[in-house]
């Protein structure tokens, strides 16, 4: 049986934002399938900004990682920021983002004059066996005492991801 209180990855969601749609966007898209080979979501603005902006709007692309694939994009990742994160990126419930300012940083990959050179947002969901009670039942929540807390999460990144936190 497994450990009720053991952590693990339910969602690692890749953003990169382009400011609108066109040439950009899709190497984006093009960017984003050859590092991961999954289905890339177009993000639509949500709504209407004070400087002519439209709602439904395309501004940027990304892509939702489970299991394995998310585990070995997260190890990654950290390589690119050379496995140091600041302690202020989690949030109260121990998940966490954090950006990687130039894909070519992230090992494996090459400079391609045609794509450029994008940043992205990484951002790590977190959660416990018996989570699938706040997704499947309506009107149920996690319970105070089984929720992720910030510093749980630093603890588990310290000791399955050598991550150092400053």
């Amino acid at each position: 049986m497994a450990d009720m209180r053991a952590i693990r990855i339910e969602k690692i969601t890749i953003n990169i934002g382009c400011g609108g749609a066109g040439d950009k966007l899709e190497k984006a898209k093009g960017l984003l399938a050859v590092l991961t080979d999954k289905k890339i979501v177009v993000t639509n603005t949500q709504k209407r900004t004070t400087f002519g902006g439209t709602k439904g709007k395309p501004i940027g692309c990304k892509v939702t990682l489970r299991k394995k694939d998310a585990e070995e994009f997260l190890k990654k990742a950290f390589e690119a920021v050379e496995n140091k994160i600041p302690k202020t990126v989690f949030d109260k419930q121990g998940n966490f983002s954090f950006g990687v300012k130039e894909h070519i940083n992230i090992p494996g990959v090459r400079y391609d004059p045609e794509v450029g050179i994008f940043g992205m947002d990484v951002c790590v969901t977190l959660e416990r066996p018996g989570f699938r009670v706040k997704r499947k039942r309506m009107g149920r929540s996690v319970g105070s005492a089984h929720v992720i807390k910030p510093e749980e999460a630093m603890e588990w990144l310290i000791k399955n991801y050598k991550v150092e936190m400053i």
